[in-house]
C-alpha cells in the first residue's frame, strides 16, 4: 500500500461502478481525495450542464463520504496553470480516466510528460467508451468514415476482449483536505430561472441511472426499434445525460443488454455505436469541431436571419412538431431524438441557417451535451458530416408530425395553445378556421416559411455546392 496521498481527478465519471481510476487509487492508498476542476469560462455557454454537474457533485460527494474520500471542487482559470502549480508538490500520486475529446487527450500527453519528468506517480485509465479511439481502423490503418462498417468492426473488437474485472472501491483510512480556492457545488448553479424545472424531470445520480437501465431493459427494450420514433411515448432509455456525465459506463449498458435475447437490443446498442463513431470522427478529423467535415460546404450560402433564429429557439415557427421539440428542450434540458432530427433539418434546410447556430444553442440547453455527438449530429442533419443524410433529404415537418405524433399528443403537451385543435389540423393549424378555438396569427403564429417554397429554395442552394 502506497503511503502517499492518492488523488483522483474527477471529470465525466460520477460513478463507483467501472471507475478504474478511482478504484485503483482506493486500493493502493490509505488516503484518497477526489477533486473536480471548475473552469467558469468553459461553462459560460453550457447553462444546462452547470445544473447537472452541480447536482452530480452533491450526489457523488454523499457516495464518496461512505468510503472516507473527500471531494473538493476547485475553481480555476485554466487547467494548465492549475497543474503547473501542482507539479511543484511531491506529496501525492494522481489518477484519472480519459475524456475522448482532442483537447483533453492532447492535455493528457502534456501531463504525462511533466509528471514523468518530476517523478510523480500517475496513471491514466480508459474512460467511458467501449474501444479506445485508435483500436477501430480499416485494414489499411485509416479511420472509418461510414458508420455501418465501423460498428461491425468495433463490435467484433469489443467482443474479442476479455473484459477487466470491475474492481470495487475500497474504504480509505480517513478524509482529509488538500487544495485551496474551494467552492461548493451550489456555487456552480447558474442564476437563471429556466433551469429550475429540471429537478422535476431528473435526478443526476448513479443509482438513478442504474435504476433507469434496469427498468428500460425490463419494460421497453423489446419494442425499442419502433417505439423510439414516437415522442409521445417513453420509447427510449433517456440515459443520455447519465452516459455523458459518467453516472453509468457504456460497458455496463452493454453487459446488461446482451443478457437478453431480443432483436431490439442490437438496435439500441447501435446507438452506443453512433456515440463511439462520433468520438472517433472528432479525433481523427478534428477540423470538424469548428468547421464542416465536408469542406465543399464551406461555400454553402447560409443566410443570417435573426428573426427566424429567434422563432426557432422559442418554439414559435408555426410548425407544431418543431415548436414542441424546442419547448421540450427549454423546459427539460432534453429532446426526443426523432424530434432533434426534425428541428435540426428545419433550421438548416427550411431556414437556411448555419448548423453552427443550432449546435451552439443545443450546447447551452442540453443536459446530455457531448461535443462529439452534438457536432456530428448537426453535421449529419446538415449533410456536411461523415455518413450524413443526403442534402436532398428535407424533412417535411407536417408529414413528420402526422407520422410520428399521429394524434398530436406530444404537440398538445408542449404547445398548449393547440390543445383544442382537432387531430385533422394539429400539424397544420393554419388550415383550421374556427377562431373560437384558435386565433391563428395571434394565439399561435403562422408558419415562418411555407414548406414547399422553403424546400425548393434549399435544393437550389445545395446545388450550388
Amino acid at each position: 500500500m502506497n503511503k502517499s496521498v492518492g488523488l483522483f481527478w474527477l471529470k465525466d465519471d460520477f460513478r463507483l461502478k467501472k471507475n478504474q481510476a478511482l478504484a485503483y487509487a482506493s486500493k493502493n492508498h490509505y488516503k484518497v481525495l477526489a477533486f473536480y476542476l471548475y473552469k467558469n469560462k468553459k461553462f459560460e455557454s453550457q447553462e444546462a450542464q452547470q445544473w447537472w454537474i452541480a447536482k452530480s457533485l452533491e450526489e457523488f460527494k454523499k457516495k464518496l463520504d461512505f468510503y472516507n474520500i473527500n471531494l473538493e471542487i476547485i475553481k480555476i482559470n485554466s487547467y494548465k496553470s492549475f497543474f503547473d502549480e501542482l507539479f511543484n508538490r511531491k506529496d501525492f500520486s494522481i489518477y484519472w480516466n480519459k475524456t475522448y475529446e482532442p483537447d483533453y487527450l492532447k492535455f493528457d500527453n502534456y501531463l504525462s510528460t511533466n509528471f514523468s519528468n518530476r517523478n510523480i506517480n500517475f496513471k491514466i485509465f480508459k474512460g467511458n467508451i467501449l474501444n479506445e479511439i485508435d483500436e477501430v481502423k480499416k485494414n489499411d490503418g485509416t479511420p472509418f468514415k461510414v458508420f455501418t462498417p465501423y460498428w461491425r468492426n468495433a463490435e467484433k473488437i469489443f467482443l474479442e476482449k476479455i473484459p477487466p474485472n470491475d474492481k470495487p472501491i475500497s474504504k480509505c483510512e480517513k478524509k482529509f483536505s488538500f487544495f485551496k480556492n474551494l467552492i461548493k457545488a451550489e456555487n456552480i448553479l447558474p442564476k437563471k430561472d429556466w433551469i429550475k424545472k429540471f429537478s422535476e424531470f431528473w435526478l443526476p445520480s448513479e443509482d438513478r441511472a442504474l435504476k433507469i437501465l434496469k427498468s428500460f431493459i425490463k419494460d421497453r427494450i423489446e419494442n425499442y426499434s419502433d417505439a423510439r420514433n414516437f415522442p409521445n411515448i417513453l420509447g427510449t432509455s433517456k440515459l443520455s445525460p447519465y452516459i455523458k456525465h459518467g453516472q453509468i459506463h457504456v460497458e455496463t449498458i452493454w453487459e446488461e443488454c446482451i443478457k437478453i435475447k431480443k432483436k431490439s437490443v442490437s438496435k439500441y446498442l447501435a446507438e452506443i455505436g453512433w456515440r463511439e463513431f462520433n468520438h472517433a470522427l472528432i479525433n481523427n478529423f478534428p477540423h470538424m469541431l469548428k468547421n464542416n467535415y465536408s469542406k465543399k460546404f464551406d461555400k454553402f450560402p447560409w443566410e443570417k436571419n435573426l428573426n427566424f433564429l429567434s422563432a426557432w429557439k422559442k418554439g414559435l415557427t408555426g410548425y407544431p412538431i418543431v415548436d414542441a421539440g424546442m419547448r421540450e428542450l427549454y423546459t427539460t434540458g432534453w429532446m426526443h431524438n426523432r424530434v432533434r432530427m426534425i428541428v435540426g433539418s428545419f433550421l438548416v434546410k427550411h431556414l437556411l441557417i448555419n448548423w453552427k447556430e443550432g449546435e451552439k444553442y443545443f450546447k447551452n440547453c442540453l443536459l446530455d451535451y457531448n461535443e462529439a455527438n452534438n457536432i456530428s449530429g448537426w453535421q449529419w442533419v446538415a449533410g456536411c458530416g461523415a455518413d450524413a443524410a443526403p442534402y436532398f433529404r428535407i424533412f417535411n415537418p407536417i408529414l413528420q408530425g402526422e407520422k410520428f405524433d399521429k394524434d398530436g399528443e406530444y404537440v398538445k403537451h408542449w404547445v398548449p395553445e393547440l390543445k383544442k385543435v382537432p387531430k385533422k389540423f394539429i400539424h397544420k393549424p393554419w388550415e383550421f378556421k374556427d377562431e373560437k378555438i384558435l386565433k391563428i396569427g395571434k394565439e399561435y403564429p403562422f408558419p415562418v416559411v411555407i414548406h414547399e417554397k422553403a424546400r425548393e429554395k434549399a435544393l437550389k442552394a445545395f446545388k450550388k455546392i
